[in-house]
């Protein structure tokens, strides 16, 4: 099965999430609870993990956690693996208890991990284990009712210094009371199951669509924190770290592509002096835009529908007709082969 690629660094948060096996429940009893909570632990030393929220559902969970290694492959696989093999043993059941592999999306420090935070605080409510009058901690088995707590009657592998943080709220009595409003501001008891979806439309808290993000996406944050993912995962297929040819897909290799793909098309436009709107101008089987087209398909994995559009090429078929034409024509002519190598040089400079 392809995979999708982990961009992985130092002091990377994560929201992390997995289903059992054909939704079936990954816990049966309150001990198998206490025995996800334990192993939580465990990853945490192991691994050097912070918890930052979690909240354990019948049939999947939720963790806001961080890396201070680049280690969440490791750590998450030894956790599922640990988690599985605990729960089949005491239960005498045999393979897989999650549905394929957790889910991972890198968060970005600030109000986009103080909406994760609150989407996962907020998770037994949109499932209607949480009802008005009961008390938002009321749901035993999630990180809120350890926020509230003393920060001595907490145990180890929660960290709530930048929940408190980020909520603007003190880790004492008022402001865990403060905390635990805030986070009651953020129900519609009318329409509990959005409770979280949405964060805010205050100026201080900008509107972020979380649901959208954690369904879709694979980052959660701003323009520049995704900048920023995107420059270290160049780095890491540059370094060979993942690709098609060992399995990866994903929006985060999608992205990448057309981001490496709108560099060469610009780089061919500045190499033949085109500005963008010339190309409608230009006929669909161009050999120059042949030449683009080929150096495109080449070094990214978009589709020919992409750079049929950028390039103005017509169908696809015409599209794949004019690239093995021009590749063809490249074996015969080192002139086409010096032209492609400066293209490339430009978009490298771009970077």
């Amino acid at each position: 099965m392809p995979r999708q690629v982990r961009i992985e660094y130092e002091g990377a948060f994560y929201h992390v999430m997995a289903r059992g096996n054909r939704r079936a429940d990954i816990v049966f009893d309150d001990e198998d609870r206490k025995t996800f909570i334990r192993t939580l632990g465990e990853v945490c030393k192991r691994a050097g993990f912070r918890i930052h929220a979690y909240v354990l559902m019948n049939n999947h969970y939720h963790l806001l956690l961080e890396t201070p290694q680049a280690n969440l492959t490791a750590g998450m696989g030894w956790f599922q693996n640990a988690y599985t093999r605990r729960i089949n043993t005491r239960h005498r059941l045999w393979g897989h208890l999650f549905g394929g592999r957790y889910k991972a999306i890198a968060v970005e420090p600030g109000n986009a991990f103080w909406a994760i935070l609150d989407y996962i605080h907020l998770n037994p409510v949109r499932a209607g284990l949480v009802a008005v009058g009961d008390g938002m901690e009321s749901y035993a088995w999630s990180s809120l009712p350890l926020y509230l707590r003393e920060a001595p009657d907490r145990p180890a592998l929660l960290k709530t210094a930048m929940g408190f943080e980020v909520s603007g709220c003190r880790d004492d009595a008022e402001g865990r009371k403060a905390f635990l409003l805030e986070l009651e501001r953020r129900v519609d008891w009318a329409n509990p199951t959005q409770a979280g979806v949405e964060f805010g439309s205050e100026q201080r808290r900008p509107e972020l669509s979380v649901h959208v993000a954690l369904r879709r996406g694979w980052f959660f944050g701003s323009q520049a924190f995704r900048e920023n993912l995107m420059s270290k995962l160049k780095i890491k297929l540059d370094q060979g770290g993942v690709g098609s040819a060992n399995g990866y897909h994903g929006p985060e290799i999608k992205d990448h592509g057309q981001a490496v793909a709108e560099r060469l098309a610009s780089a061919g436009c500045w190499y033949f002096g085109w500005e963008d709107e010339a190309l409608v101008g230009l006929p669909k089987g161009d050999e120059r835009k042949a030449l683009i087209a080929s150096l495109i398909h080449r070094e990214t994995t978009v589709p020919l529908d992409w750079i049929s559009a950028r390039l103005r090429m017509g169908v696809r078929a015409g599209v794949c007709r004019s690239i093995k034409r021009h590749r063809e024509r490249l074996k015969a002519d080192a002139d086409l082969g010096r032209v492609e190598s400066e293209v490339m040089a430009r978009m490298k400079a771009s970077l």
